[in-house]
């Protein structure tokens, strides 16, 4: 099993390890600590070594943060993690708090006082987040000073797991249709028209992209974790630990790019000294911009070069995916067989169903890893957003409740995201009709038409239309990007309620999950990705529009739609995607399964 049901941490990891980080802060004369679910590359899903705040307080979630005074703290989560924080969380040592309504600037102007010093460690937080914390501490009269090391790795000491040192491998042009030269040739010249002589980049994600090369010092990502200096003329330095470093690495980056260790980056970015460089604020921590101005060099703020050419798939990227998709479709078909035969006799646990679902696509022969670990929620467990099943919450479906699984997975050509809710037994009339809700917003982002220009939070309302008719929403965002055989989260672009400017652009990767969720319940959930097509004109339209194409390949579940309340548009849309996944999905399956899968795939 590539997934595990032990819990890595528990609720007292508070309580034990809180005075611990106390008793550090007051060794190097701070009066709180400011501790952010990133680290110092700002991943979301972190190796252990760098899963600081799971440490400190027992929060596993992927966003986040805490700030530790002497006599208090508190815990920062958004929508997704509100219930899975009080079940992990002692609520006796953090106060639990929103991480995005006031979020740690307000929490540091009601809580802190004058004279007070709190501590944060340069490399974990971005100069954005850094200067709103600043100012935050100023209005109260206190002070946010910069720290190495910080208390809490100070506190962690000899138990902190090593750093990762996964080997990094070449990701041939088959799956990266393009070559590296290529990449950062063009990039250099974007360096150049905004007079930059080089960016630093230090996204793991960017770097896998650039150099196409892959690793494994992420969890369930297959990412390197480094930095690296872009110049204009196309060439670059790479840092990587040497340990990571295979026999053919040096040979497939070629003779214009300089392999380094990470010791070496703080001369390399000294020898930067009178050179416009291009740094991201959203991708870079604080401690490059103050090492860059120490050294004299000119700080350009702008987006890592990377994201945005990386998010546009080119046409191998896309072939690459619909093939990982189709295998995908073809592995989670079988599950859904399984969960509509054998599962409706005798219901699986979470743990089963997980476990069933990883075998039947390591059954593929291409499966490299999960691209993130199964949610898989039975009944009331559904309505967590981010659960992970565990041997201490592991709950048995039963007759008359939902299943919703989440899952996705990593392979060469491709990475999969997709979320389907199924019925154990026969589901209640609220069941169907909430259901049927999330489906007509699902539905309606699957066939929009746009024109050039629009950016998925002009597209975020048409998820949530039908469920703020019934006075019903979701706490989560609609549509997340995603990398081609990288991260499951991917930027710049996302479909949600926040303002986002990035306009959508053909080749981009998009989630389309609206949900909805009922608390001690059950939860619902319609996932599929989808990525941007190519500007068309409509006919007797004047202007070309974007839209999207479907890519997951897996039926909805029949039994939860009530027909009546979808018009015949959505009911036509509906068909029409059951009939391409009975076509692409169909030969791939055995008999049984396929027999099952043309009556889910029926029309309506």
């Amino acid at each position: 099993m590539r997934q595990t049901f032990d819990e890595s941490t528990d609720r007292s990891f508070g309580p034990k390890h809180v005075p611990l980080i106390r008793k550090a802060m007051a060794d190097q004369g701070l009066d709180g600590f400011v501790a952010p679910h990133e680290d110092e590359h700002q991943n979301e899903y972190l190796p252990a070594a760098n899963d600081r705040l799971a440490w400190a307080t027992g929060f596993t979630g992927s966003a986040g943060a805490a700030v530790i005074l002497k006599d208090k703290a508190a815990i920062f989560v958004d929508g997704r993690y509100t219930l899975q924080v009080r079940d992990q969380v002692d609520e006796g040592v953090f106060e639990i708090r929103d991480l995005v309504e006031g979020g740690v600037p307000a929490y540091i102007e009601a809580a802190a006082g004058r004279g007070q010093v709190i501590g944060y460690d340069p490399r974990l937080h971005s100069p954005d987040a850094l200067d709103r914390l600043k100012a935050a501490a100023a209005k109260v009269g206190a002070e946010l000073r910069p720290v190495t090391p910080n208390p809490l790795d100070a506190a962690w000491g000899q138990a902190r797991p090593p750093q990762p040192t996964a080997p990094v491998v070449p990701h041939p042009l088959q799956y990266s249709g393009e070559e590296s030269a290529s990449k950062r040739h063009r990039l250099g010249k974007s360096l150049a028209d905004r007079g930059a002589q080089a960016a630093v980049i230090t996204a793991p994600a960017s770097i896998a992209w650039l150099f196409n090369i892959r690793g494994g010092d992420v969890i369930r990502s297959p990412l390197p974790i480094g930095q690296a200096i872009l110049g204009a003329d196309g060439s670059a330095r790479l840092f990587l630990d040497p340990q990571k470093v295979t026999p053919d690495l040096p040979a497939w980056l070629g003779n214009e790019v300089r392999l380094e260790t990470p010791g070496d980056l703080p001369q390399a970015l000294a020898e930067l000294r009178g050179k416009t460089v291009l740094v991201d604020p959203a991708q870079s921590s604080s401690w490059y911009f103050e090492a860059l101005g120490s050294a004299g060099a000119a700080v350009q703020r702008g987006e890592d070069p990377c994201v945005t050419p990386r998010a546009c798939k080119n046409a191998v990227e896309i072939e690459g995916t619909k093939r990982a998709h189709a295998r995908d479709g073809a592995a989670l078909t079988r599950f859904l067989h399984w969960v509509a035969t054998e599962g409706q006799v005798n219901p699986p646990d979470e743990i089963e169903a997980v476990s069933k679902l990883e075998a039947f696509r390591e059954e593929t022969g291409a499966l490299k890893d999960l691209s993130f670990d199964t949610i898989a929620g039975a009944a009331s467990n559904g309505a967590i957003v981010h659960y992970r099943p565990n041997l201490r919450l592991n709950k048995r479906a039963e007759m008359g409740s939902l299943l919703l699984v989440d899952s996705g997975a990593q392979y060469l050509d491709g990475t999969t995201d997709v979320t389907r809710t199924v019925a154990i037994g026969e589901p209640s009339a609220e069941m169907r009709e909430r259901f049927t809700l999330v489906l007509k917003g699902h539905l309606a982002l699957a066939r929009v038409r746009f024109p050039a220009g629009t950016s998925g939070s002009a597209l975020d309302a048409l998820a949530r239309t039908a469920l703020w008719a019934h006075g019903l929403d979701y706490d989560h965002g609609t549509g997340h990007g995603v990398g081609s055989y990288l991260g499951v989260h991917e930027g710049p672009q996302r479909i949600a309620k926040a303002p986002n400017a990035v306009a959508l652009r053909p080749g981009m990767i998009v989630s389309n999950e609206p949900g909805y969720y009922k608390e001690g319940a059950y939860g619902i959930r319609i996932e599929t990705l989808q990525f941007v097509t190519e500007p068309a004109m409509i006919e007797g339209g004047e202007r070309p529009m974007l839209g999207f194409e479907t890519l997951t390949m897996a039926p909805i579940d029949r039994r939860l739609i009530e027909t009546a309340m979808l018009t015949a548009e959505e009911r036509a849309q509906l068909d029409a995607y059951h009939a391409r996944v009975l076509s692409v999905v169909g030969p791939q399956v055995p008999a049984d399964v396929r027999g099952w899968l043309e009556e889910a795939c029926a029309p309506l």
